[in-house]
C-alpha cells in the first residue's frame, strides 16, 4: 500500500579458421582498423568483448569518446529524446521508491551513461515540481560517464554554465557543479567512485553497450567466437570460431544452457553485483531499461550508424555497437540479497506508471497542433509493440519485499 499511496500523491501533481599471419593492408583513413589489425597480428584473434571495448571506449579513438552519437543527427535516438513523458514517469518512479524506503534524509540519484542529459533533466524537473514531497531531503545527482565530450553536453543541459572540470585528471570526480534546479551534481568514470549512501540507480540503454563474449555450441563443446583478419581481404575483419576452448568459454556458460549460441556480458554482471551490494548495505533501488530478453535470444550483436543497421565489423569506430541485455544473467548475478522484478515490456511499465493519463493532461493543456502531434507520435513510438513498446524491457533490483512496485504491476490508479 505504501507504493499505491505514494503514486496517488505524485500522480495527483502530474496526472572457421585463423588468419592472423596475413599481410596487413588496412583500409586507409581508419586509425581504429589499423590499431585492431596490428593487435590481432601481434596476439592472434581477439574476443568480441575486447573488440567492443576498443571500438567504443578506447581513450583516443573510441566511438563514445569521439562522438556525440545521440539525437536526429547522430546514430540513434533514445526514449528521453522522443518524449518528455518518459523521463517524468521515471522521476515519479524514483520518488516512489524513496518514499517507500521511509524518505531517507540523503537521496542520491545516480545515472549510468546519461546520454545528452535529457532523462536526468526531465527527472530533475519532476523533483523541482514536487519539492514539497521531498521535504528537507539532501538530494544530489551523480553521473557515471566515460565520454568527456558527452559530459560537456550533459553539463550544458543540466547546469548551463554552472560546472567546472577538476584540476587533476586523477580526481574521482572529474567534473562538478550545480544543476539549474539548485542541486549538487558530479561526474565519475566508474561506479566505485560514486559515494556510498541511499541511492536510486538508473541505467537506460547502458548495459546494451557493455562488451559481450559470443559462444557457439559445437560437437566438441562450447567454443568462443572471436574477431580475426580476413585472409582474403586483409583490410577487413571477420568473425571466426576458435578451435580450442578459451578461459571465457569454460567459465561463462551455464551447465544447463540449451541455446546453441550464447552472448554473455561479464562486465554487466560485475556492475550488477556491485549494485546489489550497495543496495543491500546502503538502501535504494536500481532500474535498468534496455533492449533485452529473459535468456531466450541468441545472436543479437549489431551496429547502428545514421539510424540504420550497420555491419559490426565495417569501419570500426564509426558506428555504435550493441547487444540485447540478457536479464536472466543479470538476475543470476544479482544473487539472493536483493529482490529482482522483471523484465516487463516498456509498454506495460509506462502504462502501469500512468502514461495514458499523463498524455491526456498534456494534450488538454496544449493548443498548438504541431506540439500535440509530437506528443501523440512520441507516445506511439514509446508504447507501440511494433516500435519500442515490446523491444525495450524494464528490470529492477530492490532491498525490500518487491510487491507492489510501481511500473511492475497494474496498480489501478488511472
Amino acid at each position: 500500500m505504501r507504493t499505491v499511496r505514494a503514486l496517488q500523491r505524485l500522480r495527483g501533481v502530474l496526472s572457421q579458421s585463423f588468419s592472423s599471419s596475413s599481410a596487413e593492408k588496412p583500409m586507409p583513413g581508419n586509425s581504429m582498423l589499423r590499431h585492431l589489425t596490428s593487435k590481432i597480428k601481434a596476439t592472434g584473434p581477439i574476443s568480441v568483448a575486447e573488440y567492443m571495448r576498443e571500438v567504443l571506449t578506447n581513450p583516443v579513438m573510441g566511438y563514445y569518446v569521439q562522438n556525440d552519437m545521440l539525437g536526429p543527427d547522430g546514430d540513434f535516438i533514445t526514449s528521453p529524446e522522443i518524449s518528455q513523458i518518459f523521463g517524468e514517469l521515471l522521476g515519479i518512479w524514483c520518488l516512489s521508491e524513496w518514499m517507500g524506503a521511509g524518505k531517507p534524509s540523503r537521496f542520491q540519484l545516480v545515472e549510468f551513461g546519461p546520454g545528452r542529459g535529457s532523462l536526468a533533466n526531465d527527472i530533475l524537473r519532476v523533483f523541482s515540481q514536487l519539492r514539497g514531497a521531498l521535504g528537507g531531503a539532501a538530494v544530489s545527482v551523480h553521473l557515471v560517464e566515460v565520454s568527456p565530450k558527452l559530459s560537456q553536453v550533459q553539463a550544458q543541459c543540466l547546469t548551463g554554465d554552472q560546472s567546472q572540470v577538476s584540476a587533476s585528471e586523477d580526481e574521482p570526480v572529474y567534473r562538478h557543479g550545480t544543476t539549474t534546479t539548485g542541486l549538487p551534481i558530479s561526474w565519475y568514470r566508474n561506479l566505485d567512485d560514486v559515494p556510498r549512501g541511499f541511492s536510486i540507480y538508473l541505467a537506460h540503454e547502458f548495459f546494451d553497450a557493455l562488451p559481450i563474449h559470443k559462444f557457439q555450441g559445437t560437437e566438441k563443446g562450447w567454443r568462443e567466437v572471436m574477431v580475426d583478419i580476413d585472409p582474403d581481404e586483409p583490410g577487413k575483419l571477420r568473425l571466426v570460431i576458435v578451435p580450442a576452448p578459451t578461459l571465457a568459454s569454460t567459465q561463462l556458460i551455464q551447465a544447463d544452457e540449451k541455446r546453441r549460441h550464447v552472448e554473455v556480458c561479464p562486465e554487466g554482471g560485475v556492475i550488477v553485483q556491485r549494485l546489489a551490494n550497495r543496495i543491500t548495505e546502503d538502501g535504494g533501488a536500481a532500474l535498468i531499461a534496455d533492449y533485452g530478453h529473459d535468456g531466450t535470444k541468441m545472436d543479437t550483436f549489431r551496429g547502428f550508424k545514421g539510424h540504420k543497421l550497420h555491419d559490426v565489423l565495417a569501419s570500426p569506430g564509426s558506428a555504435d555497437l550493441t547487444a540485447d541485455v540478457d536479464y536472466s544473467y543479470l538476475r543470476r548475478m544479482a544473487g539472493a540479497t536483493v529482490a529482482c522484478m522483471g523484465p516487463v515490456s516498456q509498454k506495460d511499465f509506462l502504462k502501469n506508471m500512468g502514461i495514458d493519463t499523463r498524455l491526456q493532461v498534456l494534450l488538454r493543456n496544449c493548443a498548438d497542433p504541431s506540439t500535440r502531434a509530437q506528443l501523440i507520435q512520441g507516445y506511439d513510438m514509446l508504447t507501440n509493440p511494433l516500435k519500442m513498446g515490446e523491444r525495450f524491457q524494464f528490470f529492477t533490483m530492490l532491498n525490500h519485499t518487491p510487491l507492489p512496485v510501481a511500473g511492475f504491476s497494474e496498480l489501478g490508479l488511472s
